[in-house]
């Protein structure tokens, strides 16, 4: 058997002939299959390879996209959150300027806040509004008991001036003609209407109010109550005189907290207008514990101290 194959090459020179063995023949057969399987294993990688990078450059951008976002909104949550700290600082001064001044009227008012306690509930304690206001205005003596025309006078020491001798004046003297009409300074029971010869009054009347108060009335002409009677703030009471002690027609009026007498001239002056003051000026009140008691009672209808006509007085002293 023939292994060998031969090749002839014509050229310039002329003809030349070689015998190639079989073998050979498949080896360069062979190794041409071999490269061309490597060159499409190669192309194929080479596009899986591309189509990779592609994807791969795809997700890049995404990711960068996405970090963009997340910067923008991280600049965002920052200026937000710069903002809120800003806004937080400024109501953290204005809290501790609302707690100074709370501070400042829960010391005028005579309030000891608890430690506990939060901001809300010291204002809660603090608040007086306008009902509030009418509701302690109406229970507690409040205004004046007579047309207001001065006193003659004063709360504190003096020498009486019937006896001429010193002793502390438990209330003020009113300048009043006689039988000027006398009104309840707030809502009580009448405790004592008649004459009261020991005190040297004269004719009195002594309300009993609420939480401790008492209010006396002394040197009058003539009671219009009885003992045990209930009357309301404003409510005509007495007519004024110049009966017990005394040198000439004219008011004796006192208000007393738990037996202690207190300077009348504060609660006559008491109004809506200057609330507070009183709170400053008597200390030996407990408004505290007042304004406690009170925070939840409400006046239905609060009723004004008034002057009664001329027809009413006629009608009255008849």
């Amino acid at each position: 058997m023939d292994n060998h194959f031969t090749v002839t090459i014509h050229d310039d020179n002329g003809v030349k002939q070689f015998n190639v063995h079989k073998f050979i023949k498949k080896a360069f057969l062979y190794a041409g299959l071999f490269l061309l399987t490597i060159a499409l294993i190669a192309s194929g990688t080479i596009l899986y390879l591309n189509a990779s990078m592609d994807k791969l450059q795809a997700k890049k951008r995404e990711v960068v996209q996405a970090y963009e976002k997340m910067l923008h909104k991280n600049q965002e949550l920052q200026a937000t959150m710069n903002r809120t700290t800003q806004s937080l600082l400024q109501k953290e001064k204005e809290l501790d300027e609302l707690s100074d001044s709370l501070s400042q009227i829960e010391t005028l008012i005579g309030l000891k806040p608890i430690a506990d306690d939060s901001l809300a509930d010291r204002v809660n304690m603090t608040m007086l509004n306008s009902t509030h206001r009418a509701t302690l205005l109406e229970l507690i003596p409040s205004g004046s008991p007579i047309e207001y025309r001065g006193i003659t006078s004063k709360f504190g020491k003096r020498a009486h001036p019937i006896l001429q001798k010193q002793e502390f004046h438990r209330g003020i003297d009113m300048k009043a003609k006689l039988k000027t009409p006398v009104y309840a300074t707030a809502d009580a029971i009448v405790e004592w209407a008649g004459i009261h010869k020991r005190s040297g009054f004269g004719k009195l009347i002594i309300l009993a109010h609420v939480y401790g108060f008492k209010t006396y009335f002394g040197h009058l002409n003539k009671i219009v109550v009885k003992s045990g009677q209930f009357v309301k703030k404003g409510e005509l009471i007495a007519y004024t005189g110049n009966s017990g002690l005394s040198n000439g027609p004219h008011l004796h009026y006192e208000i007393r907290f738990m037996h202690r007498a207190l300077n009348p001239y504060y609660f006559v002056k008491w109004t809506q207008q200057n609330y507070n003051e009183i709170f400053e000026k008597e200390k030996r009140v407990p408004w505290q514990s007042l304004i406690v008691a009170t925070s939840l009672i409400k006046v239905v209808k609060r009723t004004q101290t008034r002057q009664l006509s001329q027809l009413e007085r006629k009608s009255k002293a008849k």
